[in-house]
């Protein structure tokens, strides 16, 4: 099944969201549910149809999972040593060695001006391609 490239940016864009994609084998229809160790305590009552139709049918779809911290904290640490200002990228490595990683850099990068919207466009970009790396790995079987 060939997955159009619309379909792995929306699964990437979900992903990155903290949710979990789930693709039928044969129609190629994608359910996206709330990743409960994500969003610990919250209502699922909103998805629960494609729940049980996941639970029902789980060996017809294929789950894709999205990145660990450690992954994560690779895209983060890319941007940082790529990215043509030298003082940002200071302060971003600098906050990546720091206690609290995730949160430093994050601060960092919502008060950097124009490199915020480089950074969603990078990361976006490398979640695109973490998707393509699982849609080489399936067995449509």
């Amino acid at each position: 099944m060939k997955i159009s490239d619309k379909t792995i940016e929306e699964i990437a864009d979900n992903l990155d969201c903290g949710m979990k994609c789930y693709l039928h084998k044969k129609t190629g229809d994608l359910k996206t549910i709330i990743n409960k160790d994500n969003w610990i305590g919250s209502d699922t009552e909103a998805w629960e149809k494609d729940i049980e139709e996941l639970d029902a049918n789980w060996t017809d779809y294929i789950e894709f999972e999205g990145m660990d911290s450690h992954e994560s904290f690779k895209v983060m640490a890319d941007f940082a040593e790529n990215i043509d200002n030298v003082k940002l990228q200071d302060r971003l490595i600098n906050a990546l060695t720091k206690s609290k990683p995730f949160r430093n850099f994050k601060w960092e990068m919502d008060n950097s001006g124009d490199y915020r919207q480089k950074w969603f466009a990078f990361k976006k970009m490398r979640y695109i391609g973490y998707v393509k790396q699982q849609i080489e790995l399936i067995d449509w079987k």
